[in-house]
């Protein structure tokens, strides 16, 4: 797996965190919604931002691979 460019990885997340808003019912969006609050609005203690190539969240790691292997 290649690492995510952060500018990237923080648009995947905003991406996935709106269309998980309001889905608390859910596993993803109960993720995104803890996440979101326990960081403090902080994108450096976002789950995307636990490892160092960008890839400590399941979610964005996803989406990134699905639009990289969709543009090959």
């Amino acid at each position: 797996m290649n690492a995510i460019p952060r500018d990237v990885a923080e648009q995947l997340c905003a991406q996935i965190r709106q269309g998980n808003r309001g889905k608390w019912y859910t596993f993803n969006g109960m993720w995104c919604w803890g996440c979101a609050k326990f960081s403090g609005g902080n994108p450096a203690k976002l789950c995307f931002s636990s490892q160092p190539d960008y890839r400590g969240c399941a979610q964005v790691n996803a989406r990134y691979d699905q639009q990289t292997t969709a543009a090959r």
